[in-house]
């Protein structure tokens, strides 16, 4: 079991251990950046600051120690995370979205089956635990049937079959993954444990950007799932799929919009601070490079408008709970939609215009070597970006609005 300091309570002090956190990460970024390890010292920081525990609310039945944040305050903290390092940031998203797994699978009030697991948020602040995986069936491009369950003897199920996630199975306490009972199309959420030896990991190597998110490659092989780590079923039927319970993805899809506004905004900061230390006169004598970053700072405040509307829309839409409709839903599928392609577009736009503004720049710090290592923040938003697809985002948009149709906005992807 992972120990963590319990996340603190006080708006004022959660914000300063937020940006210390960052402050501290930013320091050496570069350099973790180019070693490419895996993320245990990361996570070992958050956990001492008491983050992943900061969206889940506390339960004294199970002992958690949950800050009870909501999606606002936790959107905002992974954007400031993710400023100074775009894989932690990620992997902290990935974690919050996956902690909420039993809120939307539990059912309406007094609907819910009896179970000896408490909830998943609950159960994740007390034993301080990182979680990792996908409650989403892989994309048809992955090659392989994905994960299967079979019938145990004894009750409960067999868990077999490999599959890639993009964060943090190589440092994760818990895993929540999907898979296939067979001769169905029903889809069980479940937990598993990655100590078991019937569960291996492979890290991905040679990764572009985000580095340190501790993505890779899962094979699981006759694993054990008892009943009670049965989270949940997703109908095979998109549309038999409660709207409230159609949030999930959108969860994670626009905590991943802010890591990417993140990563912009930072790359930026420090592209100001660069060129502030390396002029040779007051940088107000170049006009152009007071145009440059009017540009630039007006693209991130564009794209922060979009991203904090849909986050704004999707946090009540997350208040208002089962009694969600399906248009509500669509609607806020669109706003997601549209930050995504709004601020990926834009990030991958800034940072490689930053790329240019800082080329010649020194480093801030001595000994460092090596330039600035803004790459860095390049290759982070581009690989961050690149699984999305905004063609199908802006066309998904346009059938919403100009057919009210929604039927392609009921999935993730």
């Amino acid at each position: 079991m992972s120990t963590q300091r319990t996340a603190p309570r006080d708006d004022t002090l959660w914000r300063r251990v937020v940006r210390e956190l960052a402050d501290d990460l930013a320091v050496d970024a570069q350099d973790r950046d180019r070693a490419g390890a895996a993320p245990s010292d990361e996570v070992e920081r958050l956990q001492e600051a008491g983050l992943p525990a900061f969206l889940t609310a506390s339960d004294p039945a199970s002992g958690g120690g949950g800050h009870g944040a909501d999606l606002r305050t936790a959107c905002s903290a992974v954007r400031e995370l993710s400023a100074a390092d775009g894989s932690v940031g990620e992997l902290l998203a990935h974690h919050y979205a996956l902690s909420w797994t039993s809120r939307f699978l539990d059912g309406p009030p007094g609907r819910r089956a009896a179970e000896a697991f408490p909830r998943l948020d609950a159960r994740t602040a007390a034993e301080g635990w990182l979680l990792a995986g996908a409650t989403e069936p892989p994309p048809p491009s992955d090659a392989g049937p994905g994960l299967t369950l079979t019938r145990a003897d004894r009750g409960g199920w067999l868990l077999d079959g490999r599959r890639a996630f993009d964060s943090a199975v190589t440092v994760a306490d818990r895993l929540v993954v999907t898979a296939r009972p067979a001769g169905t199309g029903d889809l069980l959420v479940v937990l598993v444990d990655p100590a078991h030896p019937g569960v291996s990991v492979r890290a991905a190597a040679d990764r572009v950007g985000q580095r340190l998110t501790g993505a890779g490659t899962v094979v699981f092989e006759h694993v054990p799932v008892p009943r009670a780590r049965v989270l949940g079923t997703l109908p095979a039927d998109e549309h038999a799929v409660a709207p409230f319970t159609g949030l999930a993805p959108l969860v994670l899809r626009l905590l991943l919009v802010h890591v990417a506004l993140g990563i912009a905004e930072g790359a930026l900061a420090e592209a100001r601070d660069v060129n502030r230390a390396d002029a040779p006169a007051d940088p107000g004598d170049d006009p152009y490079l007071l145009l440059s970053y009017g540009e630039l700072a007006t693209a991130a405040h564009t794209a922060a408008a979009v991203a904090e509307r849909a986050t704004d829309a999707l946090t009540r839409g997350l208040r208002t709970g089962w009694t969600l409709g399906v248009e509500e839903r669509a609607d806020l599928a669109v706003l997601v939609a549209a930050a995504e392609t709004v601020t990926g577009r834009e990030a991958v736009r800034l940072t490689t215009r930053i790329l240019e503004l800082v080329e010649d720049a020194p480093p801030l710090a001595p000994g460092t070597g090596g330039g600035p290592g803004f790459d860095r923040f390049w290759r982070n938003a581009r690989a961050l970006t690149a699984r999305a697809r905004p063609s199908h985002r802006l066309r998904d948009i346009g059938d919403h609005y100009l057919n009210g149709s929604h039927a392609r906005l009921a999935r993730s992807a």
